[in-house]
């Protein structure tokens, strides 16, 4: 993927200069090079695309080694027998799965009372009885206090409603989240404000300083690739004065490769409720679904929550095979304003797994016939 990359930059007869960049004033950047030879360059507009790395937790300092993050999952040297994860969203819950299939016993530790907290409580409950049934063992509502690397593994010791339980293992995988690459790159020096970590940009990706712009996982937004990549091609276009419409955070979708999957867009039942909407909430199970049936994955369901009054596609909550590739279909809905009925009425393939998204619609307005 990444030669893929450099093919279209030579491609596009895009420049390419290796070395450490530090913005300077005056839209300019110094480069040192790999020799530690430094170079300027300049241009009419600079944007800042730093990306993220992994969070580290006060108390889970990162060696590489035995406390390591997602980077260092993706290149270890051996399989670990034993391995404690330290977060359960996204990035925790792929690795879960990953390293408990290939062997790896695998623990799962999560802060909040559900894991995969950010999505619905339904989706988060059917993640978890899968993943206790797989063997990965779960904890959540639970605190980490300490990691003892001195022996030969790891003891992580962790405090729940029970009191306070000692782990052993041979790697801990801090998976806590994202923090933005903003060190050492001359924001000070240019004047440029930053809020909670991340850069402050407007609507269209402009610093406090005109000819700096930012995008990606070093700017508030999610911090996805697809959300970058949009960020990106926003912030160019009107840059090149095309007057881009801004991006809508809210109808952005999450997705999560473990398996199931989970994929999800919109407002969760609880947040509806939190926020006093009248709603209507409709799930089909994949259990009911003919193509499901057939490529023997009939675990997981789709959910959809409407507006009661207007119809308006409030959220939508996968889990399930390739639900991934299901979840565009809801963006766009919400996109164009669809409705429930709309959505109904719009025909789907049989038999697919996407037409569970029109048989969930069906469920919610008392319409549903395949249950």
């Amino acid at each position: 993927m990444s030669k893929g990359v450099q093919f279209l930059m030579k491609k596009n007869k895009i420049d390419v200069v290796m070395g450490n960049g530090k913005l300077k004033p005056g839209k300019k950047i110094e480069v040192t090079d790999a020799a530690g030879k430094k170079s300027e360059i300049s241009g009419q507009h600079i944007i800042i695309a730093t990306g993220g790395r992994s969070r580290e937790l006060p108390n889970l300092k990162q060696d590489g080694k035995k406390i390591i993050g997602y980077r260092e999952a993706m290149t270890l040297p051996s399989m670990p027998e034993k391995m404690v994860i330290v977060g359960s969203g996204a990035i925790g819950v792929e690795f879960a799965y990953f390293y408990q299939s290939m062997g790896t016993r695998v623990t799962l530790v999560e802060y909040q009372p559900n894991i995969v907290p950010v999505e619905d409580e339904e989706v988060s409950k059917a993640l978890a009885k899968s993943f206790k049934a797989a063997g990965i063992e779960i904890f959540t509502g639970a605190e980490v206090l300490s990691a003892d690397t001195s022996g030969k593994g790891c003891r992580v010791t962790l405090r729940e409603a029970a009191g306070e339980k000692t782990l052993e293992c041979d790697v801990i995988l801090s998976a806590a989240g994202v923090v933005a690459n903003l060190e050492n790159i001359g924001l000070e020096e240019v004047g440029i404000v930053t809020d909670k970590g991340k850069i402050v940009v407007d609507k269209l990706y402009k610093t406090n300083i005109p000819g700096y712009y930012a995008i990606g996982d070093c700017t508030p937004g999610q911090a996805l690739a697809h959300v970058a990549s949009a960020e990106g091609i926003t912030c160019v276009e009107a840059i090149a004065g095309h007057h881009p419409q801004p991006l809508d955070y809210q109808n952005i979708p999450g997705c999560t490769y473990c398996s199931p999957e989970i994929a999800s867009v919109g407002m969760t039942e609880k947040a509806c409720k939190e926020k006093g909407l009248d709603i209507k909430v409709g799930k089909f199970p994949f259990s009911a679904s003919g193509k499901a049936s057939a490529a023997g994955h009939k675990e997981g369901f789709v959910k959809l929550i409407f507006d009661a009054k207007y119809g308006e596609l409030l959220g939508a909550h996968m889990i399930g095979a390739n639900v991934t590739e299901m979840i565009a279909e809801c963006v766009a809905l919400r996109k164009l304003e669809t409705t429930g009925h709309e959505l109904i009425k719009t025909v789907h393939p049989h038999p697919t797994m996407s037409e569970a998204i029109m048989e969930a619609a069906a469920a919610a307005y008392g319409e549903v016939i395949h249950l």
